[in-house]
C-alpha cells in the first residue's frame, strides 16, 4: 500500500464520488423488485439484500465523509471548488432520495410512524438536492477566472443534479407530496436538454472526453430513463413513454460505442458511473413489459437485469480489491 493511502491520509481523498455505489445499489434493488414473473419472496429477498448494501455504503461514507471534513476541510473546499468534480455533491442527497424511495416501494403504509419517516426523509434529501442543484448551477453566473465554467467542464457529470430532481415523483406521489414533487420534476425536465445541447456543443468545440471519463457518457442513459418511469406514475400515454425508452436505448448504445477504451481503462471510482444508468434504464424497460403487455420486452428485461447485477457485483468487487491495494484512495482516484 502506497504510503499517501495509510491511516487518515486516505482519507483525505475521500470524495463524494463513493456516494455513487448507493445509487447503483439501490437502482439495482429497484430493478429486482421489478422483475416480472418473480416469486415475491424471492424478489423481496433480493431487493432487501441491495437495498442493506446500499444503507451499509451509505452510512459508512457519511461518517467517513463526516470525519474528513473535521480533519481535511482544505480537501473538501478543493472538491466543491473542482470544475468538473463539483457535481459529485449532487450524489449525496440523490442517495438519501433513492433509499427513501426504495423504503416507500418496500414499506409504505406498513405503520403510520415508519411512513413520517419516510416521508421526512425523502423531504431532507429533496431539499438538499434543490440546494445542490442551485449551487451547481449558480457557479455557471460567475466568470472562467471566478471559477465558472469552461468548456473543458462541461462533461455528463453535470447531469447528475439533473438526475436528482427528475427522480422526485417516483416517491413524491406515493407520499402525498404531489405539488413538491411536480415542482421539482420541472425543474429537472428544464435542465435535462439544457445540459444535452451544452455538452453536444462542448463536443464540437474541445472533442470527446479524455479516456478516463469515458465511464460517465452512461450518465445520459439517466434523464429520458428517470423521465419515463416518471411518466409511467403520472399515468401518462404510453407513446410518450416509448419516446423516453427510445432515447434512453440510443443513449446506452452511444456508450457502448466506447466499449474498447472502457475495457482498456484500469479500474478507479469513475467506472461506478455504469451502474445506475444501467439500472435506471433497466428499470424503464421491466416497467414497460408489464405497463404495456408487451411480450417482446421480457426477455431483454431480464438480460439487462442479469447484466446489470453481473456490473454491480464486479464493481464491488473491483472496489474492494483496489481499496485492499490501496490505489482507489489516493490522489485524483476518488
Amino acid at each position: 500500500m502506497q504510503p499517501s493511502t495509510q491511516g487518515s491520509s486516505a482519507l483525505e481523498h475521500l470524495s463524494p464520488v463513493w456516494f455513487v455505489p448507493v445509487m447503483g445499489w439501490c437502482g439495482l434493488a429497484q430493478a429486482w423488485l421489478q422483475a416480472p414473473g418473480s416469486s415475491e419472496s424471492a424478489a423481496t429477498s433480493l431487493t432487501t439484500a441491495a437495498g442493506s448494501v446500499a444503507l451499509v455504503i451509505f452510512l459508512v461514507v457519511c461518517v467517513l465523509s463526516l470525519v474528513r471534513w473535521s480533519k481535511y476541510p482544505s480537501a473538501v473546499a478543493m472538491d466543491m471548488q473542482h470544475p468538473v468534480r463539483h457535481p459529485f455533491l449532487a450524489t449525496i442527497p440523490i442517495s438519501i432520495m433513492l433509499l427513501a424511495s426504495l423504503g416507500v416501494a418496500m414499506f409504505w403504509n406498513a405503520s403510520e410512524s415508519l411512513n413520517t419517516g419516510l416521508r421526512f426523509a425523502w423531504a431532507g434529501g429533496s431539499l438538499l438536492e434543490i440546494a445542490a442543484t442551485l449551487w451547481v448551477t449558480a457557479r455557471w453566473l460567475q466568470a472562467k477566472e471566478a471559477g465558472g465554467p469552461s468548456w473543458n467542464a462541461i462533461t455528463p457529470i453535470l447531469f447528475i443534479p439533473v438526475v436528482g430532481n427528475a427522480l422526485a415523483p417516483l416517491a413524491g406521489l406515493t407520499i402525498g407530496l404531489e405539488p413538491w414533487a411536480m415542482a421539482q420534476f420541472g425543474l429537472g425536465l428544464f435542465l435535462w436538454p439544457v445540459m444535452q445541447t451544452l455538452l453536444v456543443v462542448r463536443w464540437v468545440h474541445v472533442g470527446p472526453l479524455p479516456p478516463r471519463m469515458m465511464p460517465a457518457l452512461f450518465i445520459m442513459v439517466v434523464p429520458p430513463s428517470i423521465v419515463g418511469l416518471d411518466l409511467l406514475v403520472m399515468g401518462v400515454a404510453l407513446p410518450w413513454v416509448w419516446c423516453m425508452w427510445g432515447l434512453g436505448a440510443f443513449f446506452l448504445a452511444l456508450a457502448l460505442t466506447q466499449i474498447s477504451i472502457l475495457r482498456s481503462l484500469p479500474f478507479g471510482m469513475p467506472h461506478w458511473g455504469m451502474s445506475f444508468p444501467l439500472a435506471a434504464f433497466t428499470i424503464l424497460t421491466l416497467r414497460l413489459a408489464s405497463a404495456s403487455d408487451c411480450g417482446w420486452l421480457v426477455l431483454p428485461g431480464y438480460a439487462l437485469l442479469g447484466v446489470t447485477t453481473a456490473l454491480i457485483l464486479w464493481l464491488s468487487l473491483a472496489t474492494l480489491k483496489g481499496l485492499q491495494s490501496g490505489v482507489l484512495l489516493s490522489p485524483e482516484a476518488g
